[in-house]
């Protein structure tokens, strides 16, 4: 077994019931949720109004909107709006230019189509080129209308097609 392929050190206690779920803070609700609805295809399948006397002691600040996301292939993508909006995101370049969660990534058949309606719905690219070629694989990092990074990952990567140097 590689050093990639060890098993865990710590087998939890229980098992994990649901797939995987990412929540974003936002603030423009409607804005975001068309954005994920249209350009990456997540569709809405449920939303709520949080109340305060769950949202203050759940460690949520007070009453939110959350609207969850089906991404295609598994997990949801949770938007949330506080009633205080939050901060504008800080500059998401590089990437690893702060500690915690940097980025959501979408893995895809083939990202050129994806690549298309970005630039087409004013999001802006953050790789340059805007598709890089790595192990095979093909990635490129967005900014989304609030600036939260978004990574697309194909496996086309050993494709004999040219490099993409711009959207």
């Amino acid at each position: 077994m590689s050093e990639d392929e060890a098993a865990p050190a710590h087998q939890p206690a229980t098992r994990m019931t649901e797939p995987f779920e990412v929540g974003v803070v936002v603030r423009d609700l409607e804005l975001m949720e068309r954005f994920y609805r249209e350009v990456l295809g997540c569709p809405a399948v449920h939303r709520s109004r949080i109340p305060e006397s769950i949202g203050a002691p759940a460690g949520l600040g007070g009453e939110l909107l959350v609207v969850w996301l089906q991404v295609p292939s598994g997990g949801r993508v949770k938007l949330i709006q506080p009633q205080t909006p939050p901060a504008p995101v800080q500059s998401a370049v590089p990437l690893t230019a702060h500690r915690g969660l940097a980025y959501l990534t979408f893995h895809m058949a083939d990202l050129d189509p994806m690549v298309a309606a970005l630039s087409a719905a004013d999001a802006r690219p953050l790789s340059d080129p805007v598709v890089v070629r790595a192990r095979g694989r093909r990635i490129s990092f967005w900014a989304d209308p609030e600036g939260n990074a978004v990574e697309l990952v194909d496996g086309r990567g050993d494709d004999p097609g040219p490099d993409r140097t711009e959207a």
